[in-house]
């Protein structure tokens, strides 16, 4: 009991960290937009492009394979967690997108759909399912092949909304887009693993306080964007704070959908706690470098990612309780078989 204490505690230590540091660049970039618009003096959009494609490359390097083929075999839970990430997912966002639309700004519900588009997140999914005692390989499979599978369904997802509502989205500039900044540096980085994967790995901490510094950098600079475009005064303070509360629901009803239908299928603990925390979960990591790339130009960038913020911060405190519960209930299930709650 303790360990799992201890361990959700230096979780949560990281994301309040993350998030005040998070808010405090929104914050900057709300009085202070010049400088980190896309065409200020740091030249942000440069320096961001180089940071996704640096990501990516890290990424690919730290890839294991043996990891990859460990967590294969259990087809019936891939099938659950993509199923959910780019069937069920996106079918939510559609039809929050049609209902809404006259309710809410287009931006605002392109950035719910965006969200319900994305592949699932993997550190987190695969941190929380090893704290729940979980599937740990079977998470790491479904996270990692979601985020491959990702880079090319969810531009043709994008597109085939943006094309329904009106308006044009270039899909094949977006998917070479997504090929030149995200694949081909994920491949790179694949290749040379054997030669920089050992390296890595003695470093975790430093590539993964990149790859945050790399999404605060786009985060802060898609805010300043928008606060220079005049963007924020478009809107009223109950308009966002709708689709915040939009992106809360969405997460509930996520997280109750992969429960019930995980159970309803008879998957054993080990496979419902993946089942749950793969297919409910969103990766900030690939969605912001995504929408980059997919909005590129568009001054509503920071809106359009709102939604994926919050619900990111979200997913993050709402599953570390509900880690803590699955281990509780797993020590209780191995003291009782019969236990389940």
């Amino acid at each position: 009991m303790s360990k799992i204490v201890s361990t959700l505690k230096k979780l949560y230590d990281v994301i309040d960290g993350f998030v005040l540091i998070m808010l405090a660049a929104i914050g900057i970039a709300l009085l202070a937009s010049e400088v980190g618009s896309s065409k200020g003096p740091l030249h942000l959009g440069v320096v961001t492009s180089l940071g996704v494609a640096l990501v990516f490359f890290l990424h690919g390097a730290a890839l294991s394979r043996d990891q990859l083929v460990a967590g294969a075999r259990n087809w019936q839970l891939h099938v659950f967690v993509q199923a959910f990430t780019y069937v069920v997912f996106p079918m939510i966002g559609l039809l929050l997108f049609l209902s809404l639309r006259n309710a809410l700004p287009a931006d605002l519900l392109l950035g719910v759909f965006f969200l319900c588009a994305l592949p699932s997140t993997v550190s987190s999914s695969v941190a929380m399912t090893s704290m729940a005692r979980g599937n740990v390989p079977g998470a790491i499979f479904n996270a990692t092949i979601s985020g491959l599978i990702g880079m090319a369904v969810t531009p043709v997802l994008m597109g085939l909304v943006i094309s329904a509502s009106g308006a044009a989205m270039p899909l094949g500039k977006a998917l070479t887009g997504v090929a030149l900044q995200l694949l081909l540096p994920f491949a790179l980085g694949q290749l040379l693993r054997p030669l920089i994967g050992g390296w890595l790995a003695r470093r975790k901490q430093i590539t993964n306080k990149f790859d945050r510094g790399v999404i605060v950098l786009i985060v802060y600079s898609s805010f300043c964007d928008a606060t220079a475009a005049g963007l924020w005064h478009q809107y009223r303070w109950q308009t966002i704070a709708a689709v915040m509360a939009l992106a809360a629901v969405l997460l509930f009803v996520v997280l109750g959908a992969t429960t019930v239908v995980a159970r309803r299928l008879g998957f054993p603990v080990e496979d419902e706690i993946p089942a749950v925390f793969c297919g409910s979960k969103k990766s900030l990591a690939n969605g912001i470098p995504m929408a980059k790339i997919l909005f590129v130009g568009h001054p509503a960038l920071g809106l359009l990612v709102l939604p994926l913020l919050v619900y990111h911060q979200l997913q993050l405190i709402v599953c570390s309780v509900m880690a803590s519960r699955y281990a509780m209930r797993e020590s209780v299930q191995r003291q009782d078989p019969r236990a389940r709650a």
